[in-house]
């Protein structure tokens, strides 16, 4: 088996890298299975605050490995062929409750997009280039996949990306509305270390309630209302805007204290 996800530590800020540079990471089947039980792990790390997600080298991912391509869709569980293993790591990446970042360059191909997609944060180098690729290779993509792409950017610009298989810049990709920026590529990394580093200063409680919140509402906002007021009650009693309006009076750096938990584990 080639290829791997592995983690760099840096800080809060956690890195998971797509390491199959030789194949300018293409995912095999093996590396979809990773995310699950890494993210676990990470999850469960207090001390872990951001996630960063980035290819090895100088790309993202060019997709799924085509070689391994019927294997890494199949679903046991139903038989068919319909996302697999690359639903399985998309979805254990978009329902990670910690925030994550998609530090994009070089390319994003097919199912190199689907990570992306997944993650809160898109940021891009502006020698990135981005193709959803389904039809050139006769497969219909996964649902999730559409799903995801139809939410961030639209039903006319998710058919006009899945229709041709066309690669567009980084530029382009953010007039999409795929991107939430894009940077120099000599500045590139420092940019989107240092930002993550900010993340990682801020209340950890608030970001993943607000993380979970905009998430309902972009789904269908089912028991908005009562996810809202788990979180509102959380806040009560978890001493982070005291900490934060003190910090903000004397002018000094907050130093939050909320470790972070799975919000789905205390009734949301």
């Amino acid at each position: 088996m080639t290829g791997s996800l592995r983690v760099e530590y840096d800080g809060p800020v956690a890195t998971i890298v797509l390491d199959n540079e030789r194949r300018r990471n293409a995912m095999a089947k093996h590396m979809w299975a990773q995310f699950a039980p890494l993210l676990a792990e990470l999850g469960a790390d207090n001390s872990v605050k951001v996630v960063i997600v980035r290819g090895a080298g100088e790309h993202f991912s060019a997709g799924a490995d085509l070689s391994d391509l019927k294997e890494i869709l199949h679903d046991p569980a139903t038989g068919r062929h319909d996302g697999g293993h690359v639903t399985a790591g998309e979805n254990a990446l978009a329902r990670f409750h910690k925030p994550t970042i998609a530090a994009i360059n070089g390319y994003c191909i097919g199912g190199g997009w689907q990570i992306a997609g997944a993650c809160d944060i898109r940021i891009a180098s502006d020698r990135a280039v981005f193709g959803i690729t389904p039809a050139k290779v006769g497969i219909v993509y996964p649902l999730s996949g559409i799903e995801r792409l139809v939410r961030l950017a639209g039903p006319a610009t998710a058919k006009y990306l899945l229709f041709s298989g066309d690669f567009v810049t980084a530029a382009e990709a953010k007039d999409l509305g795929l991107l939430a920026k894009v940077v120099p590529h000599a500045g590139f990394w420092a940019e989107v270390t240092g930002f993550a580093q900010r993340l990682a200063t801020r209340s950890q409680l608030s970001i993943q309630a607000m993380k979970e919140i905009v998430d309902v509402i972009a789904d269908d906002g089912t028991d908005l209302a009562e996810r809202n007021a788990a979180w509102q009650r959380e806040m009560a009693t978890s001493g982070e805007p005291e900490i934060g309006i003190e910090a903000f009076l004397s002018k000094q750096t907050p130093d939050f204290k909320w470790t972070g938990k799975d919000a789905r584990l205390f009734g949301i």
